[in-house]
């Protein structure tokens, strides 16, 4: 563990000043916290704001880069309007991910800044992200996964760094709870973040709400199904008055990218060595 830290604080120090994409997450938190050490004013955070991130995610990541004392900028990039995203392909993140590092590189840029990072961790090397694709084209680097750090490993420092994001749940883009081919619009996007909204306040440590049309699939950790199956009726009000008619519990539970469990491998790979 020491020994990433080490490796992640001697690669901040290959380069004099940088940009973080910051969603207010546990990793780009901490990755940002980390590097205001080594950059102190030659650092900013960017973050983008659009129908796939809620609103409450961008008041946190306001709020968090205040706390670090870091420089922060909010962008649009709105992803809907990018043309093929909508009709959610198993690449939706290549577009996504291409048309924001694209315009984060053009401010680093303007604003001489050297260096492009994300918070992408050694985790995220194991799952389908076709968004990778898109980093490696714009030339944004990975420090967390380049030293190695797990969320573990991650959510372990931020503890000992005192960040609010040490015990935060997971997060991904609204868009990531939609299975590929359905279309995904504003509407749709609103009643899934008006409905997480209200659930993630009622103390659970993980989950997701994924949308089938008009009906929302709740994954909750197994170690909180009890809880939720008692509050089903208030989980089901909930969802409904955010526009849904049917409400079913995944009786698998909480599993990242749980989305890509119908994509074969090849299909994968296939999708990975695209564009």
């Amino acid at each position: 563990m020491e020994d990433k830290l080490t490796r992640l604080k001697e690669n901040l120090t290959k380069y004099k000043s940088a940009v973080i994409a910051f969603s207010g997450g546990v990793d780009s938190t901490f990755l940002a916290r980390v590097a205001k050490d080594a950059y102190g004013d030659k650092l900013m955070l960017i973050t983008a704001t659009s129908s796939t991130y809620p609103f409450y995610e961008l008041d946190e990541a306001k709020s968090l880069a205040s706390l670090l004392g870091i420089s922060h900028k909010i962008i649009v990039s709105e992803e809907i309007d990018i043309p093929g995203y909508a009709d959610n392909p198993p690449d939706r993140c290549y577009y996504c991910k291409s048309e924001l590092f694209g315009k984060i590189a053009f401010i680093a840029a303007s604003d001489g800044y050297e260096v492009i990072f994300d918070g992408s961790n050694a985790d995220d090397l194991k799952d389908f992200r076709p968004g990778m694709k898109a980093k490696s084209e714009k030339g944004v680097i990975s420090p967390l996964a380049e030293a190695g750090f797990t969320k573990n490993d991650i959510r372990k420092y931020s503890s000992e760094y005192n960040l609010p994001t040490a015990t935060k749940q997971s997060y991904a883009c609204l868009a990531s709870r939609f299975p590929y081919g359905e279309k995904i619009t504003k509407i749709k996007l609103d009643r899934l973040a008006s409905a997480e909204f209200e659930v993630r306040n009622m103390g659970f440590s993980q989950f997701r709400i994924r949308s089938h049309e008009n009906l929302a699939r709740f994954e909750f950790d197994p170690s909180e199904m009890d809880k939720a199956w008692a509050i089903r009726d208030k989980l089901s009000e909930i969802c409904k008055k955010s526009g849904f008619n049917y409400i079913t519990i995944d009786l698998d539970g909480y599993r990242t990218g749980s989305m890509n469990e119908v994509l074969s491998e090849t299909v994968k790979k296939g999708y990975q060595l695209l564009k």
